[in-house]
């Protein structure tokens, strides 16, 4: 049993927002209060642990999550550079160290920060003429390869555009060695794929580094791969991190014929929601969008299906009792969502099915008459604040002024839909306190574009924007009978800082991490 007292406790409890103490044993909470309250209550021995007046929160969730993508990135060349130039040199460092033929893998390059134009192979083949090179796109819809990769692929001037792909080419139909969407699967196929252990190991890894940040939680929207993994790490007690397991709608069938069902799992480790894409992303112009893109007349974005064929896949879905979520960037792209579930809706009804809890992803841009739909639909809206700095200068060149409905946290909170937000790291990263530096100032950490922020009417308060962190996460995982706020029968899942965020300039947050962070009980990190 362990006692914390002298504390800052924001227990995110309406009945009882504040404490300076919190009573601990079997990795859940047993009593927040004051200390000799709690210590007469208390029997047999109690390990008392002095906070110094440090604040604790309940732990943080990041409740749109890549881990295998995000482990094995932190092995990869950063590619999140200023210019093309800085990434090209730091490949080329990566090549002088590289075996002949090897591979050299890199993440997170963004064109729209090097002036629009997309890369090409010949950039790369400057600097790795005999190495196949693949650098994946920090939004995770494009990819970068050299002439040796796409040889290796077979892709050529001829290939054809995969179904809801595009490999891009140039004014003579040449490809350039960008791949758009499903084309990047061409050389994703061929790429050397990592075992389930070295999946497994490189997630052990980046747990320290997500405990600093203070993340007790994830929500995992990789693949089948990593679920054996985390289930791997699970078996030998290795999984100190709650993840709540959503998975592809390709695997639904086979998902239907073993009767698997949302919630199934244990405290560690459980099924969420079936995953599936209804457009691209922003930074590519693949979003689905009513009107077109600013100079680009001919261009809506590319849309996987509509909200019929959607309803088709949500229907099978919910006869077998799975919660359903999807990515939804383009205004078009969440309205077609939106009709799937107004017809999944009355389809629950009518079958006398349970109403589950249903996520659109990303949720970037709206067209007015949507924005209510989320709260008369209850659908949760899955944001990612942390898009909003990287985005908003692609938003304005892109999208004009039906940016005032982007990343519109405070009209969906005013509408009272349910927000859970995340990273999509390794797009982002997976600092909440990075997220909610966003959420609460829509700047960059320059500052720009202004002391207001940028459309600053959809900012969050910090309580608003770390409820989204903990209790929204929760309940967005079916989990808020156990996770997001310390009160007693609560997972003990919290993190301690060194100062109270409420009473800081909110550019502090971007300097913010865990002092400690204790899951189920026990510390797993720990600054000293």
């Amino acid at each position: 049993m362990k006692l914390l007292y002298n504390a800052k406790i924001y227990t995110l409890d309406p009945s009882q927002p504040k404490a300076s103490a919190i009573l601990i044993a079997g990795g859940r909470v047993i009593a927040v209060g004051e200390r000799s309250v709690l210590e007469a209550v208390s029997h047999g021995r109690v390990e008392k642990q002095d906070m110094q007046g440090k604040t604790i929160l309940p732990g943080l969730t990041d409740a749109h999550f890549h881990f295998q993508h995000y482990a094995l990135s932190l092995a990869k060349i950063d590619c999140e550079t200023k210019t093309k130039d800085e990434c090209l040199r730091r490949v080329a460092e990566r090549v002088k160290k590289a075996k002949p033929g090897e591979w050299i893998p890199g993440h997170g390059w963004n064109h729209n920060e090097w002036g629009g134009e997309l890369p090409t192979a010949n950039d790369l083949d400057t600097v790795a003429p005999n190495n196949p090179v693949y650098l994946t796109a920090k939004s995770l819809h494009a990819a970068w390869a050299n002439t040796p990769a796409l040889a290796l692929a077979g892709v050529t001037d001829d290939t054809p555009d995969p179904k809801d792909g595009v490999i891009q080419r140039d004014v003579s139909g040449c490809a350039t060695g960008a791949l758009l969407e499903s084309a990047m699967s061409l050389v994703e196929n061929i790429f050397p794929e990592p075992s389930i252990s070295e999946i497994a190991a490189a997630i052990e890894s980046a747990l320290p580094v997500l405990w600093k940040m203070g993340l007790t939680g994830v929500h995992d929207f990789d693949r089948r791969d990593s679920f054996m993994a985390l289930q791997q790490l699970q078996a030998q007690g290795k999984l100190k991190l709650r993840v709540n397991k959503n998975f592809p709608v390709d695997s639904l069938d086979h998902a239907f014929e073993l009767g698997l069902q949302t919630g199934f799992g244990n405290d560690w480790l459980w099924i969420g929601s079936v995953k599936a894409f209804m457009d691209g992303a922003l930074g590519l112009h693949t979003a689905a969008m009513f009107q077109p893109y600013l100079n680009e007349a001919e261009n809506r974005g590319i849309l996987n299906m509509d909200g019929e064929e959607l309803f088709e896949v949500c229907r099978r879905a919910a006869d077998v009792g799975l919660g359903m979520t999807v990515h939804a960037i383009g205004d078009r792209a969440n309205h077609e969502v939106l009709n799937a579930y107004e017809s999944l809706r009355k389809y629950e009804t009518e079958k006398g099915l349970p109403r589950l809890r249903h996520r659109v992803e990303h949720v970037q841009i709206l067209h007015p008459d949507d924005a209510p739909r989320f709260a008369k639909l209850d659908v949760i809206a899955s944001m990612q604040p942390i898009h909003a700095p990287s985005d908003m200068p692609a938003a304005d060149r892109l999208w004009g002024e039906r940016s005032a409905l982007a990343y519109a946290w405070r009209t969906q909170l005013n509408y009272g839909a349910h927000l859970a937000f995340g990273s999509d790291a390794p797009v982002e990263s997976p600092n909440p306190f990075w997220g909610l530096h966003a959420a609460v100032t829509r700047r960059r950490a320059d500052g720009t574009p202004s002391a207001e922020g940028w459309y600053p009417e959809q900012k969050l308060t910090l309580a608003e924007a770390l409820s989204a962190y903990t209790l929204g996460a929760a309940y967005a995982a079916n989990a808020e009978h156990r996770l997001g706020k310390l009160v007693p029968n609560h997972h003990a899942d919290l993190i301690v800082l060194d100062r109270d965020i409420f009473f800081i300039d909110p550019d502090e947050l971007l300097n913010t991490s865990a002092a400690a962070t204790m899951i189920d009980g026990e510390w797993v990190y720990t600054s000293s």
